[in-house]
Order: C-alpha cells, then sequence, then structure tokens
C-alpha cells in the first residue's frame, strides 16, 4: 500500500449548536496500531463513524485505504472490520451461528471455530447472543470484526468491562493482526492498553487533536525523571545529591524512603552513580526503581482532571 489506511484532514462535524469535531487532523500508517484517546465526548467515536461511512463530515476529507468511505462504500465494506460497542448480534442466533455466517461471505476468511477458541469463546459458541455475557460479547464483535481477514480494523473501546484474561486474550488477537500487516484504528480508555498496542496516539479534546505521537514519545518530552529506593534512614542527602552526576534533587518524602528526581529521563549514569554512593558507605539500595511519566500522566494533563 503506497497510501496510509487512513488519512484525515480538518476534518468538523456539528450537530445543531454542539461541534462535536471541530478541524481534527489524523493518519494511519498501513500495517500499524493507532490509538484515538480522549474524554467522554471529545470527538472520538463521531470521527470514527465518518472514517467507517456511517456519517458525512459537515467539512474536511477522509480517505480510507485511498477510498471515499461514503461514496466508496461498496467497494471498502469487504476491505474493513468494524467491531461496535453495541455488539451487533441478532438476540436469537447462536454465537458460532453468527461467526460463520460472516465468515461464508468472505473470501479467505479465519478458521471460525480456532477465532473462537482465541477468545474464550468456544463454552459459548452453541448459546445464543442474547443469553452471552458482557464480556462474551464484547468478545465475540471482535471475532465478528475479524473473521473476514481485512485490511483495516475499527475497535471501539475493544476491552471495555473484560476481566483481565479476556483483556490480555483481546491485545494477543490485536498484536496477531498486526504482524499479519492488518491496520488496527482503535479508541480506548484504557491508557495502559494504548502504550502496549499503539505504534501511534492522537490524543483528542473538544473535537481537536491536542497530541500526537508515539507512547515513548508522548511520555519522554518534557518529563521529570524519578529514581525510588529504601535504604536506612537518615542518609547525608546533601552528600547524595553532591555525588550524583546532573542537577537532581534528593528528598526523604517517608522515613527510609528516598527520591531522586532530575529534570529529564532518568539515565543508566545516574543509576550507576547512586548505586555507588551506597556501596561507598556499605548501604544497600532496596527496591531500586525508576519511574517515568506514564500515558495517563500525559492524557491528565492535556485534557484536564475534571469529570465530564
Amino acid at each position: 500500500m503506497d497510501h496510509p489506511a487512513v488519512e484525515v484532514h480538518d476534518l468538523e462535524k456539528r450537530y445543531g449548536a454542539v461541534t462535536a469535531v471541530a478541524g481534527l487532523s489524523l493518519t494511519a500508517e498501513a500495517g500499524g496500531v493507532l490509538a484515538i484517546l480522549g474524554p467522554n465526548g471529545a470527538g472520538k467515536t463521531t470521527t470514527v463513524e465518518m472514517c467507517e461511512g456511517y456519517r458525512r463530515p459537515d467539512a474536511g476529507t477522509v480517505r480510507v485505504l485511498g477510498l471515499d468511505p461514503v461514496a466508496d462504500a461498496r467497494r471498502l465494506r469487504p476491505r474493513v472490520g468494524v467491531m461496535l460497542q453495541g455488539g451487533g448480534g441478532y438476540p436469537g442466533a447462536k454465537a458460532d451461528e453468527m461467526l460463520r455466517l460472516l465468515a461464508a461471505y468472505a473470501a479467505d476468511p479465519l478458521d471460525p471455530g480456532e477465532l473462537m477458541e482465541r477468545l474464550g469463546l468456544t463454552g459459548a459458541a452453541g448459546t445464543a447472543y442474547k443469553r452471552l455475557s458482557g464480556g462474551q460479547k464484547q468478545r465475540l464483535s471482535l471475532a465478528m470484526a475479524v473473521v473476514a481477514r481485512p485490511e483495516l480494523v475499527f475497535l471501539d473501546e475493544p476491552t471495555a468491562g473484560l476481566d483481565p484474561q479476556a483483556r490480555h486474550a483481546t491485545w494477543d488477537v490485536v498484536r496477531q493482526l498486526r504482524a499479519d500487516g492488518v491496520t488496527v484504528v482503535l479508541t480506548t480508555h484504557y491508557m495502559e492498553e494504548a502504550e502496549r498496542l499503539a505504534d501511534q496516539v492522537v490524543v483528542v479534546d473538544t473535537g481537536r487533536a491536542v497530541a500526537v505521537g508515539s507512547p515513548a514519545e508522548l511520555t519522554r518530552d518534557g518529563t521529570e525523571g524519578q529514581l525510588r529506593f529504601t535504604a536506612p534512614a537518615g542518609l547525608d542527602l546533601v552528600a547524595l545529591a553532591g555525588a550524583l552526576p546532573s542537577k537532581v534533587t534528593v528528598s526523604e518524602p517517608r522515613r527510609g524512603e528516598y527520591l531522586v528526581t532530575v529534570g529529564g529521563p532518568v539515565d543508566p549514569q545516574l543509576v550507576a552513580a547512586v548505586a555507588a554512593w551506597c556501596a561507598e558507605r556499605d548501604v544497600l539500595p532496596e527496591y531500586l526503581r525508576v519511574r517515568r511519566r506514564s500515558l495517563e500522566d500525559v492524557f491528565l494533563e492535556l485534557t484536564g482532571r475534571g469529570l465530564r
């Protein structure tokens, strides 16, 4: 593919006096995982629905696999998988019946039985959709989105409400999709999910992209690094700070717990210097660990901490 899987430029969508999307631009590269993050009401779902062809933008352009998702909907449907939060199943149909039906429409589908096994749905194969648990419906929706081997998959909150085992199974499926060259665009409220899966992250707020980059880029820029360790109480903090290779602050926030804060990322030289200083004094630093800003920290800095 000689073009991005999804290209959005200056996208706008209004509902009466409410502007849901206000000049949003983003790109999903072919074969990668793009995570769209944002608080409730930020415009994530509306943006994805316009990419899927379910809504027309009021302004701006959308290209999916090089095509217009509305005008070229018939050509795109066999190439795109969509996982909806609502599930989209027939209430009376059995789980395996729905998955096998979708597989029958595809030219080269995944094996439905193997897919259900990977997602822990084998025991529910003969259960009517309306009787599935919320987590089972969620996993079946994922299976239905990927069984046809699409080139691009949109996943809307793919692990919402799942237990840890099911969440990790879902992550494994997403990783396999990426390994197979499938582009994945997902919206999620789980920052850990985005950090683990995404090649690129777009943080959206009030209908605009407020940050774009890889998880590593977003968590590295402008951060303070922290090195924590425990040791006997009462170490000479001034002496420790003076022995370290960069400008740092050293504190003992709790008795026997030490915090070294540096204006940038913690590097190996700083860790070695702390360990050497302690060794010279026959002090064993225990539980020594580096803390960097997480994607959740970045998200809250950009979008605020107030409830919406």
